[in-house]
């Protein structure tokens, strides 16, 4: 849908935040974490191949104004809109901005959140053992399998309805690294439980796939968050609905 100016991120463009001695020491360094991930497996299957080679981008591997594609864009995250698609936010009240992305095609749905990574060596398997601990903490289940991204994340855990009745909710977690940035997709509903992209889940996943990233220069803790911006077309919207909705002033 646009052009890939490079196959892969060349080093200068993966590089510390900053050089000045002081502000390293003011600042958390983003390339402070572990090298040394565990040989296992899937840290293997995760090393086998460039499985961002058909995205998703960072906004230095393609140029957007080689199509005229209209997109949305969160700031730190460029998305394609696709026929039908609907589109939740969830937005912090503090911060304004916007945590993650809930997108609905037919009875799949898919959580995208953006979080920041370490300059250098990978953190999927750190993140895999925290959701781990997570789970067992939970009370869930988690097992590993070979997906279309690398290592495909899928869980089942408890939940409790709003009217007090308990079940289990599905998942399947996708999780791509690129330059100092993690893209985190988590399919629910029938997109947990279809296998790799078809059905529901193939809109899903070609919609991960065209997700762009401008991470920018801005300072992060490996695994920290990195908020959104809300489209100005889309505040207008929600500012004109929370005015409909506000009460009459007396």
């Amino acid at each position: 849908m646009f052009g890939r100016t490079r196959k892969q991120v060349d080093d200068d463009v993966i590089e510390d935040d900053t050089d000045d001695t002081e502000n390293q020491e003011s600042e958390p360094a983003e390339d402070e974490v572990e090298d040394d991930q565990p040989d296992d497996e899937w840290s293997r299957f995760d090393a086998s191949r460039d499985w961002r080679e058909d995205g998703p981008f960072d906004i230095t591997e393609v140029d957007l104004d080689a199509d005229d594609v209209q997109r949305l864009d969160f700031g730190s995250l460029i998305v394609t809109p696709f026929d039908g698609m609907q589109l939740q936010m969830q937005i912090s009240q503090a911060s304004k901005l916007v945590q993650a992305l809930l997108v609905v095609a037919k009875e799949a749905a898919l959580e995208v959140a953006l979080f920041a990574a370490p300059a250098r060596g990978s953190m999927l398997a750190q993140v895999r053992s925290d959701m781990e601990a997570a789970t067992e903490q939970a009370e869930g289940t988690m097992t590993l399998t070979r997906g279309p991204l690398g290592t495909e994340v899928r869980r089942v855990l408890p939940v409790t309805a709003p009217d007090g009745r308990t079940g289990k909710q599905a998942s399947r977690t996708w999780m791509v690294q690129g330059p100092k940035w993690l893209l985190r997709g988590v399919l629910l509903g029938k997109g947990a439980t279809e296998d790799a992209v078809t059905g529901d889940s193939e809109l899903l996943f070609e919609f991960f796939c065209n997700l762009v990233v401008r991470r920018g220069d801005t300072p992060h803790v490996p695994g920290e968050l990195i908020g959104l911006e809300v489209p100005a077309a889309l505040a207008a919207t929600l500012e004109e609905q929370a005015a409909k909705a506000a009460p009459a002033s007396a």
